[in-house]
């Protein structure tokens, strides 16, 4: 679907859910560099976003997939980078709008809230819509 490399990461609530999401994007097709984190121990979610913000901006990866508890904590983090893009989505419609209309480079899940098949939904909706550009592009270059 896309040449582009995903960078992927998650607090501690988020490693199942990574795990799952992983899996999918790399059957299909797409390469993953995977940031973090892969157990239990309880972790600080901001460094994960940080560490798939510095991937975006040195060109390791062009998008990315936070996760945390209920992704608000990790998407606020995400956001203070200026190149960020980060969009919080509970379903396939945030997900493919926030690409159609924001050009969202980072997908956000809050594993406690949506479970592995909406997930699913979310990342593959996410990673085919294109951006729309548009009417919606003088917004979008407001944000960076």
């Amino acid at each position: 679907m896309t040449a582009k490399t995903f960078a992927i990461a998650s607090d501690h609530a988020g490693t199942e859910l990574k795990a799952g999401l992983k899996a999918l994007l790399e059957e299909q097709g797409v390469a993953v560099l995977d940031l973090g984190t892969d157990g239990p121990a309880s972790v600080d979610y901001p460094n994960f976003a940080d560490a798939v913000a510095a991937a975006l901006a040195d060109g390791r990866a062009q998008s990315g997939i936070l996760i945390c508890g209920t992704g608000i904590g990790i998407s606020i983090a995400a956001n203070r980078h200026r190149h960020v893009r980060a969009a919080l989505c509970h379903d396939i419609t945030t997900a493919r709008l926030c690409r159609q209309h924001n050009d969202a480079n980072v997908l956000v899940l809050g594993a406690r809230i949506v479970g592995l098949e909406v997930a699913r939904d979310c990342t593959l909706a996410f990673l085919s819509t294109p951006y729309e550009g548009g009417r919606h592009a003088r917004r979008v270059a407001m944000l960076g």
